[in-house]
């Protein structure tokens, strides 16, 4: 699997994920805050399957995995 995701792109994820995760573990926000798991999964994994799917390459990595 090739990576897809750059490191601006993978911080802000992987920080948008766990506000979304948070707010839904203290209530704040509905079942819906859960779904801030898939960009927490994308930005630890560093691979974004819409980004395949739209041709996006945030990566600046030229031999990556």
């Amino acid at each position: 699997m090739k990576f897809n995701v750059g490191t601006v792109d993978r911080a802000l994820r992987i920080v948008a994920g766990l506000v979304l995760i948070a707010l839904a573990a203290t209530g704040v926000v509905g079942w819906w805050g859960w779904l801030g798991v898939i960009p927490l999964a994308t930005g630890l994994f560093r691979f974004c399957p819409a980004y395949t799917l739209l041709g996006i390459n945030t990566c600046p990595l030229k031999n990556n995995p």
